[in-house]
């Protein structure tokens, strides 16, 4: 992912926050961030730390939405964040900048070479999350659990270009990224390994197939 601070030097940085009249938050782990702060016309950066975005199913399931983590940008115009049905979680110590849209729109400065380099790291940030709001639909899209598995091991590996694919996170996560029941998940993923399709080693999943 694009760091929004790219070709920003930490001076123009913290000239540029200045100016934007940014605010700096921090949150301990396993906080929820209130709805007011994240529901707002404003962006977040995360400066350090991880956040995950959940929506609760009508039946009391989780959908797991979204991961952030440092440099990731997030906002109610770019992230579901616009129902009660949706919660944003700091998973562990995360600080946060956040920046007002209006202020980023009407920056008196904007000839600044600084100002233009940022907007454009937010266009690219967003052409990628857009890439990965595709292929979320692409794997959601598919009707059984064992090809949801399978279109995003394929995915993951054209992504990376190995047959070693490296979760990003617990097993617990991925069944809420895939929208389907943790035990039915684990199931699968045993009968994938019992048929020789993949090869399990904590977080390391190797496709034997390709």
């Amino acid at each position: 992912m694009t760091n929004p601070f790219t070709d920003i030097t930490e001076k123009n940085k913290q000239k540029l926050l200045r100016l934007l009249d940014a605010d700096i938050l921090n949150f301990n782990e396993n906080t929820n961030i209130p709805k007011s702060i994240i529901d707002n016309n404003s962006i977040g950066i995360v400066v350090e730390g991880y956040i995950q975005i959940i929506r609760i199913n009508y039946n009391g399931t989780n959908a797991l939405i979204e991961e952030l983590q440092d440099n990731d940008v997030f906002g109610s115009s770019i992230s579901y964040l616009k129902s009660s049905d949706y919660i944003a979680t700091a998973k562990e110590n995360t600080k946060l900048i956040l920046i007002d849209l209006n202020s980023i729109i009407n920056f008196k400065e904007n000839s600044k070479s600084y100002y233009n380099q940022f907007i454009k790291n937010l266009f690219l940030i967003l052409n990628e999350k857009m890439q990965d709001k595709n292929r979320r639909i692409q794997i959601l899209t598919r009707r059984t659990i064992r090809n949801k598995l399978l279109e995003y091991f394929n995915l993951t590996s054209k992504g990376t270009g190995s047959k070693n694919i490296y979760l990003p996170f617990s097993f617990i996560a991925l069944a809420d990224y895939l929208a389907v029941d943790r035990s039915a998940l684990s199931r699968e993923i045993k009968y994938l390994k019992e048929e020789g399709f993949i090869d399990v080693k904590g977080k390391r999943i190797t496709l034997l197939y390709k």
